[in-house]
């Protein structure tokens, strides 16, 4: 594709251990100090939607974690909050924000920041993510995660962020890749350099979207290879899965977008296999957000995840297990 120019089930996973030891995610010099409360399993984890509560309470399968999204718990009680402490009991619980808008050039939102403080505060989740995007601005939210331009002041900026949120918070956060469509012509960053240093300097971790890493550099007519060598991967505190959905640019060249529709590709798969290879076994999500199937096709793709993490545990390879 011609890139746009814009210059503005494991049967090795008990479902009750959630004190499972491997990465840490020890701060660099900036972010005092501050440690995760917890680890998530080297094992395959899927999605918790409401459709499934009560099927995964019931059936108990032998995944290694769910993940929820911060917004749709941002609320005093109810139903989500009581069946996600029930859940939570069993396995492990990452929290994925999509709201915090820590690309973006205005100051976070602390109303909303306080609504994140809250939430993690009540359910004490193994780990908390957020993307690197943008989707507010002048006081108005988009329902959408939006790129940035890679210029050395927004690199400052979301430095800036990152501190501001793990202080916050009082726990390491991972920043996770997005998924984009356009370029900004003012970027003078690589995106893989610029994510390497936003962690160096905040001593944050990286959630890396291997989907969204395919989905990009298809889009951009990058290598997606090249892309992950780029990353620091010794910081990968978690890796997601996904399906996407094919259209075509105005030239008629493939425009690949991450719907989290469909089952994950096969072609993301292989580069989830050559992931493994320099990450190491790393907790691994699928993530299904439209076209939800019944639980137990969620659980196939979690097993087949968790079959090509045992395999890379098995192999052995040497990979460091201290990020510090």
């Amino acid at each position: 594709m011609k890139t746009q120019q814009v210059s503005v089930p494991a049967p090795s996973v008990a479902p009750t251990d959630r004190t499972a030891a491997h990465h840490s995610l020890a701060g660099s010099p900036r972010s005092g100090g501050l440690l995760h409360r917890g680890d998530l399993p080297r094992a395959g984890g899927i999605g918790l939607k409401p459709e499934h509560f009560i099927d995964l309470l019931e059936s108990r399968p032998a995944i290694g974690f769910v993940e929820v999204h911060a917004e749709n718990y941002m609320v005093p009680g109810g139903p989500y909050h009581h069946y996600l402490s029930q859940v939570h009991q069993h396995y492990a619980l990452s929290v994925h924000g999509v709201g915090l808008s820590i690309g973006g050039d205005a100051p976070l939102d602390e109303a909303h920041l306080q609504r994140l403080v809250r939430l993690l505060d009540r359910h004490q989740p193994e780990r908390f993510s957020e993307h690197l995007a943008w989707s507010s601005h002048g006081g108005r939210f988009f329902n959408d995660l939006l790129p940035l331009p890679y210029t050395e002041a927004r690199l400052q900026r979301v430095c800036e962020h990152v501190d501001q949120v793990q202080q916050r918070l009082n726990r390491q956060i991972l920043l996770e890749n997005p998924a984009t469509y356009i370029q900004f012509t003012a970027s003078s960053i690589p995106e893989t350099e610029f994510l390497s240093e936003v962690i160096a300097r905040t001593g944050c971790g990286l959630l890396l979207d291997v989907n969204n890493v395919y989905v990009s550099c298809i889009n951009h007519g990058l290598n997606s290879h090249d892309y992950i060598r780029a990353l620091p991967c010794e910081r990968v505190g978690e890796i997601h899965l996904a399906g996407f959905s094919r259209d075509q640019d105005a030239a008629g060249a493939p425009l690949l977008i991450d719907s989290h529709g469909s089952a994950v590709a096969e072609a993301v798969w292989q580069l989830y296999e050559f992931t493994l290879e320099l990450t190491g076994p790393v907790a691994t999500l699928i993530e299904r957000d439209n076209n939800l199937p019944p639980l137990p096709i969620l659980l196939a793709e979690a097993l087949q995840a968790q079959t090509l993490l045992e395999k890379r545990i098995a192999a052995k390879q040497p990979v460091t297990e201290s990020l510090s």
